[in-house]
């Protein structure tokens, strides 16, 4: 199994990806179409998620699956940008339907907190998140500094002293009993991204010193209370495969694919990270939960290591590779 940032969510069939980006605000929102029919699941971790409509994706809720999902910079504020998500669906007839009263969509929300870096008073809304799904199409969506992850940073150990640019990033494969897996993974965690060798990709600056690793830093020579504290950190994850399975089914595929996370972020799942992964289910083919949990965490880790490789600079924030070569 080859894990691939050649295939990603917008590659399941019927699943539309759309963005709204304002990078000279530094935020936006993404937003994640999926056929009707769709099945859901949900985990999450860490002590500060900020969230709407995923109690509906536990197992043990009604049969109804999710509409839409929309990941979004602008902290709580940003759970405005699912009014305008479910404004669209329903103009497009979309969400569940409640006989002789209405259709209702079922927007899943999950936010980052990108006040650090967005500028004052700009966030995502209802206005957003309708022009996000405007601009969903099939196919490979852009990765990087561009929708929910525009204000992304990770490596907060420091606070902005030592941060870099985190971003959004995508990553996939083919399973051998032919079923297509892919995460879309939004980066912004209190601790290091790490490579598939546990080097630091992408983390905490120190100058004159390098990559600080947040991790071992913190055993040997922690940073004062006040920066162990640093709220609004978030890493935000999407897998979307096109195997039939039910709500307890997809709901262990984004369990095991929390497992990916915590393979390419250091510390992971903290009290000051809101750690979340969604799993959408299409049902277009036969799968297996098991094989689908297991190329959901080796998408999920790839596709967080994606989002610092692909991301760029915004507002002055420096990504790592800028950080290394003593621009910034």
């Amino acid at each position: 199994m080859s894990v691939t940032t050649t295939i990603d969510v917008g590659h399941v069939a019927g699943v539309r990806v759309g963005h709204w980006t304002d990078a000279v605000a530094g935020t936006g929102c993404t937003v994640v179409i999926p056929p009707p029919g769709t099945v859901g699941g949900v985990d999450v971790r860490g002590g500060g998620p900020s969230t709407r409509e995923l109690a509906l994706l536990e197992p043990l809720a009604g049969p109804v699956g999710p509409t839409a999902v929309i990941l979004t910079g602008g902290s709580a504020f940003g759970l405005a940008a699912a009014d305008g998500v479910a404004h669209w669906c329903e103009g497009e007839g979309l969400g569940h339907e409640v006989p002789g009263i209405a259709r209702v969509p079922i927007v899943s929300a999950a936010v980052i907190f990108d006040l650090g870096l967005a500028s004052p008073g700009r966030r995502p809304g209802p206005a957003e998140g309708e022009a996000a799904c405007r601009a969903a199409v099939e196919g490979p969506h852009p990765r990087g500094s561009v929708g929910a992850g525009t204000g992304a940073t990770v490596g907060k150990m420091l606070r902005h002293e030592g941060w870099c640019k985190g971003g959004l990033g995508g990553a996939g494969v083919v399973t051998a009993d032919g079923c297509t897996v892919a995460a879309m993974a939004v980066a912004n965690c209190y601790g290091d991204v790490l490579g598939r060798d546990g080097g630091i990709l992408s983390g905490c600056w120190m100058p004159g010193e390098g990559m600080a690793g947040t991790a071992a830093r913190m055993l040997v020579d922690p940073p004062p209370d006040a920066r162990l504290a640093t709220t609004g950190n978030t890493t935000l994850c999407v897998v979307v495969t096109d195997a039939a399975l039910d709500p307890a089914g997809a709901a262990s595929v984004a369990r095991m694919a929390s497992s990916g996370l915590a393979r390419a972020v250091s510390p992971v799942g903290t009290r000051v990270d809101g750690d979340v992964v969604i799993c959408l289910a299409t049902g277009r083919r036969p799968g297996n939960v098991m094989i689908c949990g297991v190329a959901g965490a080796e998408a999920a880790a790839e596709a967080v290591r994606d989002a610092v490789r692909t991301a760029t600079g915004v507002r002055g924030v420096p990504t790592a590779a800028q950080r290394r070569a003593g621009r910034a």
